[in-house]
């Protein structure tokens, strides 16, 4: 008698395939940030899950973060952190602070993706003149050294891809004069996202997904059309964090990408749930064109 456990695995691989099939050689950009990118066994399994993804025939491409080491590494040099409306001000010195940090973090990611036998190149904005950008303004102050992305040239991902690399971007750009400036990571995916024509664009974050109402967890919402989350940000249920997420999630989505997914990165394996299963395990955002996967009934 075949033990009932691996009957179960078996059922899940049979679950995958039509998505696999679906997916293949497809790209797919995940913005990996929050709590999974502190925590060495939930990193591990992220890094797990996109290795696996490039080995079923996905072509991912990772941009992260590092607001949480960068703020560490702020603090242990004896710096004062300073924000404006939640945005960190970033002056000369605090720029040269935050590009040594996310190159730090992205070399890690690099040799974490190596040790699982994929190759892994770690890029910059700045290289290739993949991020072009311009000066952030905000009402209530200059945040200095913070940019808002103009233009994606994405030659060098294509190029890396189709040798087989798994690029690893971290989100800093270049200015029309040469300036170096931090850019915020969901903004960086979201923009090669569009302009590298992504299947799927996958936020890791430290929330489950999107809730019509916050304090009840029974309202998550397992699929969302464009419309509809429009529909939720004009109805005043979408507030804080979310706001700009799902903003950026819908203008991916208005510009070609055909599924984006916000998944809590403290779960260890969502993404893979996310995309190989029929129930999910965050929220996605679909264009009309796509058809719900969730069956309620479930």
């Amino acid at each position: 008698m075949v033990n009932q456990k691996y009957l179960d695995k078996a059922e899940v691989l049979v679950e995958a395939l039509p998505y696999i099939q679906r997916f293949n050689r497809k790209i797919i950009v995940i913005k990996y940030g929050g709590s999974a990118m502190l925590d060495e066994e939930l990193k591990k399994k992220v890094i797990e899950d996109v290795v696996l993804l490039k080995l079923v025939g996905f072509k991912p491409i990772i941009v992260h973060g590092g607001g949480k080491e960068i703020s560490r590494w702020v603090e242990k040099v004896g710096m004062e952190p300073r924000f404006i409306k939640g945005l960190r001000v970033t002056d000369e010195d605090t720029m040269e602070l935050v590009e040594m940090v996310l190159g730090k973090v992205n070399k890690e990611l690099v040799t974490l993706v190596q040790s699982l036998g994929v190759k892994a190149v770690g890029v910059s904005g700045k290289d290739g003149g993949l991020l072009r950008v311009s000066k952030k303004r905000i009402e209530g102050g200059d945040i200095g050294y913070v940019g808002e992305v103009e233009e994606v040239n994405p030659k060098i991902l294509y190029d890396l891809l189709e040798k087989d690399f798994l690029p690893i971007v971290f989100p800093v750009g270049l200015d029309d004069d040469f300036h170096t400036y931090n850019i915020n990571a969901d903004d960086a995916a979201c923009a090669i996202a569009k302009s590298v024509n992504a299947e799927k664009l996958a936020f890791l974050t430290d929330i489950d997904g999107v809730y019509k109402d916050p304090d009840d967890p029974k309202t998550l919402i397992p699929e969302l059309y464009v419309n509809e989350a429009e529909q939720l940000i004009e109805d005043g249920y979408i507030g804080g964090g979310m706001l700009p997420k799902l903003n950026n999630c819908i203008d991916a989505i208005r510009c070609g990408v055909s599924r984006v997914h916000i998944l809590d990165g403290r779960i260890p394996h969502s993404m893979l749930l996310e995309i190989f299963t029929d129930k999910g395990a965050g929220t996605a955002i679909l264009c009309e064109r796509e058809a719900k996967y969730y069956n309620e009934e479930d």
